[in-house]
């Protein structure tokens, strides 16, 4: 070996420690492994993109309670009781916004919630969060259990709640209240976050919503993927809310939980508020029969109160009109419909399907691994629950566990 050549291979030796050195700087580590992840997926999805959501298989033997008009099952809700009224709404009102805060990779839930919980006198930031409750950077989702979860155990002061069915004038009502609300909405992706060629670049969001105005019809938002102090219309807002059943979260000093009561009124109660938007979806489902979102949110809501055939009756016609590809990233509940209902067919089929879009799913790979356990194949089950458990070991290792000893 020449001295040249000797020289050449010494200093690529020091480049690449070097490099291995830098990448372990937990900034430079982040911003690396999320590009490099982006990249793989999308060479794969290029390679072998995943495709439509897959219909539902036949089923030879269907429910006959009719999905539009069921009986309910035995948790029945209470029987709503009068409210106060509550006065007219201002034309406008806001709330002092709080500092921006952008989201780091996959982290719109702990960036918004962070921002929410700086307006109440915390001082943390969505590193504090995320570290809690999505330990794995790779972990696309983050659900309102979850981050209830953090505001309940993190920040004791405080409560938060979350309730379905939400609407405009809600909405405006908890602002002119001064509680600033979270939702979950859609929002478009930017090109360069594709997950492939044919990604249709719809994702799921959370925002923060600060302020309204009647005269320009308009919201105030704080957006961590978009900007600061940003405007959405109440018909987009309802437009981009409605795939996800029109989710709120507020949160709230425990000393205050009775004017919360007089504000959600029969929405306080969480079986109550699951009974008026099931039946807003019943009759939207019926009014718009061709709305996939419709019949999602009816099979979501039927799913609440355990009635498993006539949701996956309602998911299934959700399939057949089209959904999202990213839609089980974020909503569980075609999967507990099927698992209950004895289709463990389609919950194959469809679990397989959420995890080629979204590798990194805990809530794909649990119930993905209930449909093998229940098709006979245990090593399968097992690799499954180790799977979700390893994604984000803080909320799903005592439940992959659980699993994991019906075999061992």
């Amino acid at each position: 070996m020449s001295k040249q050549t000797r020289t050449i291979l010494i200093a690529l030796a020091v480049l690449l420690a070097a490099a291995i050195l830098i990448y372990q700087i937990p900034r430079v580590k982040a911003a690396v492994a999320w590009r490099v992840e982006k990249f793989t997926i999308y060479l794969k999805n290029t390679i072998n993109p995943p495709g439509p959501v897959p219909t539902a298989l036949p089923v030879t033997a269907q429910p006959t309670t009719n999905v539009h008009t069921p009986t309910l099952a035995a948790n029945t809700p209470p029987t709503v009781t009068a409210t106060a009224t509550l006065p007219p709404l201002p034309a406008q009102a806001s709330i002092a916004s709080p500092e921006y805060e952008k989201q780091t990779p996959n982290n719109c839930g702990p960036a918004t919630l962070s921002m929410a919980l700086h307006m109440y006198g915390w001082e943390g930031n969505q590193a504090n969060i995320s570290d809690l409750i999505k330990p794995v950077t790779g972990d696309r989702n983050v659900n309102p259990e979850e981050l209830r979860y953090y505001v309940r155990t993190q920040a004791g002061w405080l409560n938060l709640e979350y309730r379905v069915g939400g609407s405009i004038d809600l909405l405006k009502r908890l602002i002119a209240a001064n509680y600033p609300v979270i939702v979950e909405s859609v929002t478009s992706l930017d090109p360069n976050d594709a997950l492939g060629p044919t990604d249709d670049l719809w994702a799921a969001h959370y925002l923060l919503l600060t302020g309204y105005d009647d005269s320009t019809q308009t919201f105030t938002i704080q957006d961590s993927y978009h900007g600061a102090d940003l405007k959405i219309t109440y018909s987009k807002l309802e437009e981009e809310w409605k795939p996800f059943n029109n989710l709120y979260l507020v949160m709230y000093f425990p000393e205050f939980e009775e004017e919360m009561k007089t504000l959600l009124a029969s929405n306080w109660d969480p079986d109550l508020n699951r009974q008026n938007a099931l039946t807003a979806s019943q009759a939207d489902s019926a009014k718009n029969p061709t709305d996939a979102f419709a019949w999602f949110n009816l099979g979501s809501n039927l799913v609440y109160f355990d009635r498993y055939d006539e949701a996956a009756l309602a998911y299934d016609k959700a399939r057949e009109i089209g959904l999202p590809l990213r839609m089980f990233r974020y909503q569980f509940g075609p999967f507990l419909a099927y698992f209950h209902s004895g289709r463990n067919e389609d919950l194959l089929v469809l679990t397989d399907y959420a995890r080629g879009v979204t590798e990194m799913s805990e809530e794909a790979w649990l119930w993905y691994g209930f449909g093998l356990y229940r098709d006979g194949d245990n090593a399968g089950a097992l690799k499954a629950w180790q799977k979700a458990a390893n994604i984000n070991p803080n909320f799903y290792e005592d439940q992959a566990q659980k699993a994991i000893d019906l075999i061992q």
